[in-house]
């Protein structure tokens, strides 16, 4: 008789942590209510939950829904819910009570006798500071009354006597009905598990320093999230500091990565948050540069320093990123600036660019590159800022709707507390973070434009201040309508004042403007020179140096001229749509487009 000996696999530490690696990448793939399931059926959920980092797990339990993460909740390790208590009670440097009630409601929840032995054992101190803001206490003498200490007061053991303070001095409850239940369930729980240090706790906490505790704890809680790259606020900003191409690069800046190609072998390399990493999709240099590095120990390193990054610019911005549309706006941020950053310390350097890239990022910090590129909007932000203050269209009090509304989108784009990128919806925004060094490229050049055609305004000493400011805040005068209405006066012969035309003089100009055998029609080379002229006469300038500094811009206003009127015959023409002119409106002086004031 023949018997089948099954032999069973030896354990191997490496291999299971190597299948919840796998397991855990599969889950966070998947939507959020499959995601539960696939969890809670795992032969070994608890060893499942607790191989997620912090981070993940975070972003899980708001992609499912708190409420409906209670049995996730359960699962965690104390690791995972003192990550979740430090990102979700703290407001800035101040603990938020109605914060603090929610979470630790959905906690004993999920495990009480787990809950009251993670307090006493490492949340004491929190707890009591806690209590102390919403708990009144008085210890009963052996022949006092309890009547005598008025009502709401309330006993587990005749001798310490709690009330629930209605109105805390110092904030506002929002759920009454949620502290109180919670509250009563936890103070119950405490003197079940341990009745002595029951009575120690309300001892304790009566002597609380409110202002030392909140202080302690706040020191405590950046020191755990500062490993995690959540740096206060103070230090986290830093990373908006600009850096110039020219100063990277530096000795004492170099990083080594941790594993050696020798070193990794089989270890077990930690895990890195994979929320972030996974969003990782823009084609872009860094991306590329990822792509081309072979040594997994290496791109897991880079991976967790990436998802540092993002977790510091998130403390630099002070949001509370719940959501994984607003975790992947970040890693846009963040992906998009070290790509900045990498195209311009590599700019010089085609051949071969993806594999000099790849040994920068494994070379230098990834946040001394992110502050290049960020540096490179920043420099163009406060180059605007500088010529705004000084620039001829301020000082003429003049809108930044003068400058129409897509030089107008650009510049707004700059003067905003923190640079953005004019996108004017191509991507279904209208402004975003700068994504690439053309997107830097455009805006310098959009910016190069208008500095230049606001010192050609400022030379030819037209006044605006005589128009009436409430047509100019409208947006009816803008540096298209300007320049050509009053080259048009010139034109005609009329004084070179920003005043609206009569539209039966402005048709000999629209006449004389067509060349005749095109179809449709262009504005005639000689009708362009006459411009080019009028500037140079009226600016003392000479053309070549015109069309070196607004030629580009002048030529777009001529193809707008072409694409607007272009098919229209003079018969045709109607007045209120013409806005490239400041036309007279029937019977009145005002220009079209801009509203009768009396």
């Amino acid at each position: 008789m023949n018997e089948e000996i099954q032999y069973r696999q030896p354990f191997s530490v490496e291999r299971a942590i190597q299948e919840l690696h796998i397991k855990r990448k599969e889950i966070l793939s998947l939507p959020a209510e499959k995601a539960l399931d696939e969890i809670l059926e795992h032969p070994q959920p608890h060893a499942l939950v607790h191989s997620f980092p912090e981070e993940d797990f975070y972003f899980l339990i708001h992609d499912i829904g708190v409420g409906d993460s209670v049995e996730l909740l359960s699962l965690a390790s104390a690791r995972q819910w003192e990550y979740i208590v430090d990102i979700e009670v703290w407001e800035r440097d101040r603990i938020s009570m109605n914060s603090v009630t929610k979470w630790f409601d959905l906690l004993i929840k999920a495990d009480p006798k787990r809950l009251v032995k993670w307090f006493l054992e490492e949340k004491i101190e929190f707890v009591e500071f806690y209590m102390f803001k919403n708990i009144e206490v008085i210890v009963r003498e052996h022949d006092q009354d309890p009547s005598d200490f008025g009502d709401g007061f309330f006993t587990f053991d005749d001798v310490f006597y709690l009330k629930l303070i209605d109105n805390p001095y110092d904030y506002e409850i929002e759920d009454k009905e949620l502290r109180d239940a919670f509250l009563s369930e936890f103070l119950h729980h405490l003197a079940t598990y341990d009745h002595v240090t029951y009575q120690n706790v309300l001892l304790e906490f009566s002597t609380v320093l409110s202002a030392e505790s909140e202080e302690e704890a706040y020191r405590l809680r950046n020191v755990r999230l500062a490993e995690k790259g959540f740096m206060p606020f103070d230090e986290a900003i830093g990373i908006y500091q600009p850096l110039k191409p020219e100063a990277f690069g530096k000795p004492h800046s170099l990083k080594r990565l941790g594993f050696s190609v020798s070193e990794q072998g089989n270890s077990v390399l930690p895990p890195v948050p994979f929320y972030a990493v996974a969003m990782l999709k823009e084609d872009n240099l860094f991306t590329h540069a990822l792509q081309v590095i072979r040594t997994e120990a290496i791109l897991h390193q880079l991976q967790g320093e990436f998802a540092g990054l993002c977790n510091q610019v998130i403390s630099a911005d002070q949001k509370k990123i719940r959501e994984r549309e607003e975790l992947r706006h970040i890693v846009r941020k963040v992906c998009g600036y070290v790509s900045i950053g990498l195209e311009r310390l590599t700019e010089k350097q085609t051949p071969h660019r993806v594999n000099r890239t790849a040994a920068l990022i494994q070379k230098f910090p990834l946040s001394e590159i992110f502050r290049v590129g960020h540096g490179l909007a920043l420099e163009l932000k406060w180059r605007a800022e500088k010529w705004r203050k000084q620039s001829w269209f301020q000082k003429q009090g003049l809108p930044l709707s003068f400058w129409g509304e897509e030089w107008l989108g650009f510049l707004g784009g700059l003067l905003i507390k923190k640079p953005m990128f004019f996108d004017n919806y191509k991507t279904g925004v209208i402004y975003r973070e700068f994504n690439s060094l053309d997107d830097i490229n455009v805006t310098e050049r959009v910016l190069n434009d208008i500095i230049a055609f606001d010192h050609l305004l400022s030379l030819t000493k037209i006044n605006t201040l005589s128009f009436p400011r409430e047509q100019v805040r409208t947006g009816v005068v803008t540096h298209k309508s300007l320049i050509l209405t009053v080259w048009a006066r010139h034109y005609l012969g009329l004084s070179e004042e920003l005043l609206p035309i009569d539209p039966d003089i402005f048709n000999n100009l629209f006449n004389a403007l067509w060349t005749q055998e095109d179809n449709p029609r262009k504005i005639k080379r000689s009708m362009k020179e006459s411009l080019l002229n009028w500037l140079s006469d009226k600016t003392g300038t000479d053309i070549y140096d015109i069309s070196q500094a607004a030629g580009q811009t002048l030529e777009r206003l001529f193809r707008e001229i072409e694409s607007e009127y272009g098919e229209v015959s003079v018969k045709n023409l109607d007045m209120k749509y013409i806005h490239l002119f400041l036309l007279k409106k029937q019977g009145e002086s005002l220009p079209y487009g801009a509203p009768a004031y009396h």
